[in-house]
């Protein structure tokens, strides 16, 4: 046999090793995959048998499937368990979706169970009770605020989740009346636990405490930042008989209805409205009483600043009958402009009282006689607009020289000398004063 013979043989017999040894090692390897595998599938079913449930058990787990009225959980048994929707919250419910969603890690109480059938029924409901319950006696107990989903709107308020069926009266939402609630599902409020009674799960909330608390701290705070003067902007919230209530920054102050305007108001609702965007002046601000008086009028230009260039002396315009005063009639020029129209300028006639010849609401012609803006004054006159009558004609006195001679009294009975009467009383007198004098 040739070396070349030699050679090529010893390469075939390496070669046909190696497969060989490569064959092994991949057959030792699925073989080891195979045992681990096995070994995990054990390991496994051993778990499996190592967890026992039982009714009351408390049990961690995450929602993996939702239906309308249920929801599935997987805790690592041996199959998933299902949450009934009324077990899944406090209130009631639409759907399920309403209180987990997937994904959500959750934690339950076992209700029931049955392996034959593959039944495992929870309740979330449960757990959240048990819970709740401490922290509401601690929210309770400190008068700590907190927030809460409103769930449902019922009859006379609103419920909300907290474990626990919570309910809002409907007179303990707002600060201020409400009277439809349907928009109100879904929005968060912070509330207060008013009242608790675990034994028959009554759980009393309410948001307007905590309402009625940030707006008086609020108030303090806005009222602390205004000044007598301050002029700002302020919207009309609402309306009464003697005034309109201004919002300025979340605190309402009162605009008297002598306020509202500088003519006259009867009532406010007939210059403003609940809405409207008003610029008021700041006249009081009482922190103690915590009442805030405002000014529409006096934060607008006064009638009077304007009447310099429409009232002149000497004018003769027109005015309203405002006011009857037994000294005299005021008379409006202008809207806030009144002015005096003394008694003795009223006619040229002689009259007892104004309301002989006018009337209020009547039209006058009036005569400017002094203007004087700066004091707010007006001195007018009726008569000085009207001709005067002509006087009247009065008799003739007659000449002296042509009165009759005075009757000469020549009668003997009639004395109108002193001498006269002393001597006619003595006549008629002396007799009795002799008989006087006789009986003493």
């Amino acid at each position: 046999m040739s070396e070349e013979t030699r050679n090529q043989e010893a390469a075939d017999n390496a070669q046909n090793n190696e497969t060989v040894e490569s064959a092994v090692t991949e057959e030792q390897g699925t073989a080891a995959e195979t045992v681990a595998a096995n070994e995990e599938e054990v390991t496994n079913q051993e778990d499996l048998e190592i967890i026992s449930l039982k009714k009351g058990d408390t049990v961690k787990g995450t929602i993996v499937k939702i239906e309308d009225n249920q929801a599935y959980v997987s805790i690592g048994y041996k199959y998933d368990g299902v949450i009934p929707i009324r077990e899944l919250s406090s209130v009631q419910l639409d759907n399920a979706a309403a209180a987990v969603e997937v994904g959500q890690e959750v934690e339950c109480k076992v209700v029931s169970i049955n392996d034959n059938k593959e039944s495992l029924v929870l309740s979330k409901r449960a757990v959240d009770s048990e819970k709740s319950w401490e922290d509401l006696e601690k929210y309770f107990a400190s008068q700590e605020a907190f927030e809460v989903t409103v769930a449902d709107v019922v009859k006379g308020g609103l419920v909300a989740d907290v474990g626990a069926r919570g309910f809002i009266p409907a007179s303990m939402v707002e600060r201020h009346f409400v009277e439809d609630f349907s928009d109100y599902k879904g929005r968060t409020l912070r509330v207060k636990v008013k009242e608790l009674d675990r034994e028959n799960s009554k759980v009393i909330l309410s948001a307007k405490e905590v309402l009625e608390e940030e707006f008086e701290a609020n108030k303090l705070k806005i009222m602390a930042e205004l000044s007598e003067g301050q002029i700002i902007e302020g919207t009309v919230q609402r309306l009464t008989q003697f005034g309109a209530f201004v919002d300025v920054g979340g605190v309402d102050g009162l605009v008297h209805v002598s306020e509202i305007a500088w003519n006259h108001v009867e009532k406010p609702s007939d210059v403003v409205s609940e809405g409207d965007k008003v610029r008021v002046k700041v006249l009081k601000v009482d922190p103690e009483k915590g009442k805030i008086s405002l000014s529409i009028k006096a934060a607008a230009p006064g009638p009077w600043d304007s009447a310099s260039g429409q009232i002149n002396i000497g004018d003769v315009v027109t005015g309203v009958v405002k006011r009857l005063v037994n000294f005299g009639a005021f008379v409006e020029l202008l809207p806030g402009v009144e002015g005096l129209v003394h008694i003795s300028q009223i006619s040229h006639k002689h009259i007892g009282t104004p309301h002989e010849v006018l009337k209020e609401g009547q039209e006058v012609q009036v005569k400017v006689l002094d203007f004087n803006p700066s004091e707010k004054r007006v001195s007018l006159s009726i008569k000085e607009t009207e001709e005067a009558p002509a006087p009247s004609a009065r008799p003739e006195r007659s000449n002296s020289r042509d009165r009759a001679p005075k009757e000469v009294l020549n009668n003997p009975n009639v004395s109108l000398s002193n001498e006269g009467l002393s001597f006619t009383l003595a006549e008629r007198f002396g007799d009795k004063l002799d008989k006087f004098k006789g009986n003493n």
